[in-house]
């Protein structure tokens, strides 16, 4: 990896909800420090003042801990934050300037505008460059941009050149006095010893600046992984005004953290052998950013749902259960509190269990247990109770369950019995049972449930679907 003491770093900046993108970026560095025995470095770059907010500095943090990154780990180092090393920044500045690598520029952002559009080139031309400018009150302190080439050592891309023509002379301090992101970023890197930077390959082109500035500084620059970004169903680059992309959100839908860690780690970069379904201890053992691809990395919900749910079916019932009781006892739950029961719940777990992806599809499969009434899909009601024959399954299976033995192989049969009389298999009998019951055309299992309604709550929906016909439930 590289001769010094591995640091790795996870720079976040706190103006909004945790990225997905950046989850995947600070598992991979934390894979590469807990294998290698290295540092993970936390930094918040806080200093967009207009955006910054601490709740999100607060939720960085959670999210971190919820994929496991643990700040108590002793490979985790931080949070450390940009804003408190301006003078650092101005310091680096200063040593810039004077050593002839940085110049001061009066120019305006409309002035450059006009320079450009009467030269008929893009971008700033550095007029500045030989003026020799002093710092006064409007300047900029601007980089000066060497000849030559710049050659970036990139583990996952190899050596990617760029022509140092194609970069202007770019600003380090503003005409206030601040730093910008290139500079503050470099200098914090600097600061904290960081040996390799692990970040997606949309900073790519910032890094050919980045590295002069290393050097302009005379440090050795950093071992540089691009990795692949993250796109949507379109090949889009996924998006916030767009995309579903907050860690946050996915955890409350039911993503078990185990899931989205797994996932996370397959974009970009596979296990080796036959499932891509591993334990976090063997992805720490394998991964290697040597082995990540080049190619942006579809972010597929539907593939990430069924990780889930084979993580979800891995949990004993214990433990399902346990993971379910947030949902079932939430503020948003369908059901007044008094009528949920956690003993019917329990018996119904290993079904439910069996059918779910993610954990909040778990109160819309089992609303009907603790309503007084189903709540209806009338689309789904209508169009089963449509089919040849289902108000008359429905009639004989009333009249059928008023002597049946109530469990469920015995309900089951008695359903079979009256199926083929019509030569109807079981799905096509127990679907407009189902949704008289339960409300909906999709659920667990039927029989199960309707032994744990009872006989008498059974009946009483059966008889209230078949009153909607009017005369044929007379």
């Amino acid at each position: 990896m590289s001769d010094r003491p591995l640091r790795l770093r996870f720079a976040p900046s706190p103006t909004g909800f945790f990225h997905v993108g950046g989850a995947r970026t600070a598992l991979y560095n934390w894979a590469i420090a807990l294998r290698e025995g290295g540092t993970f470095v936390l930094r918040i770059e806080d200093t967009d003042e207009a955006r910054n907010q601490p709740e999100w500095t607060q939720g960085i943090i959670d999210a971190l801990a919820w994929i496991g990154i643990d700040t108590t780990d002793p490979h985790f180092e931080g949070p450390y934050f940009q804003s408190a090393y301006a003078e650092q920044h101005i310091a680096a500045a200063t040593r810039l300037y004077e050593a002839g690598h940085a110049y001061y520029c009066d120019l305006t952002g409309e002035q450059i505008q006009e320079r450009a559009k009467a030269s008929g080139k893009q971008g700033y031309d550095n007029y500045s460059r030989d003026r020799g400018l002093a710092p006064g009150p409007g300047r900029v302190l601007r980089f000066r941009v060497p000849a030559g080439t710049t050659v970036v050592h990139d583990l996952v891309r190899g050596e990617v050149e760029f022509d140092n023509a194609n970069i202007e002379d770019f600003v380090l301090l503003r005409g206030s006095g601040s730093p910008m992101f290139l500079l503050a970023n470099v200098v914090d890197d600097v600061t904290m010893r960081i040996s390799h930077v692990v970040r997606a390959e949309e900073h790519l082109p910032n890094t050919p600046k980045q590295q002069m500035l290393w050097q302009a500084l005379g440090e050795l620059p950093p071992v540089w992984a691009h990795v692949p970004v993250l796109v949507n169903e379109q090949r889009k680059k996924l998006s916030k005004r767009r995309d579903k992309v907050a860690v946050e959100q996915y955890r409350d839908e039911g993503i078990l953290a185990d899931a989205m860690v797994n996932y996370l780690m397959t974009l970009g970069w596979a296990p080796a052998g036959d499932t891509e379904i591993v334990p976090w201890s063997e992805v720490v053992e394998h991964f290697r950013l040597e082995d990540v691809k080049h190619s942006p990395a579809f972010f597929d919900i539907k593939k990430l749902n069924a990780f889930n749910g084979e993580y979800i079916r891995a949990m004993s019932v214990a433990e399902f259960i346990e993971s379910s009781a947030p949902y079932l006892t939430s503020d948003d739950v369908p059901w007044p509190r008094e009528l949920f029961n956690p003993v019917v719940f329990d018996e119904m777990a290993a079904l439910v269990q069996e059918r779910v992806s993610r954990l909040d599809e778990i109160v819309p499969m089992v609303d009907f247990l603790f309503l007084a009434d189903p709540v209806i899909d009338e689309a789904a009601f209508t169009k089963v109770m449509a089919a040849p024959n289902a108000v008359a399954v429905l009639q004989e299976t009333i009249g059928a369950y008023e002597t049946a033995e109530w469990d469920a192989d015995a309900l089951k049969e008695t359903l079979e019995a009256i199926g083929a009389g019509y030569e109807l298999k079981l799905g096509k009998t127990q679907a407009p049972i189902r949704v008289a019951v339960t409300g909906r055309s999709v659920g667990p299992p039927l029989f199960e449930a309707l032994v744990l309604l009872g006989r008498d709550e059974t009946q009483r929906r059966l008889r209230g679907a078949l009153s909607r016909f009017g005369d044929a439930g007379a």
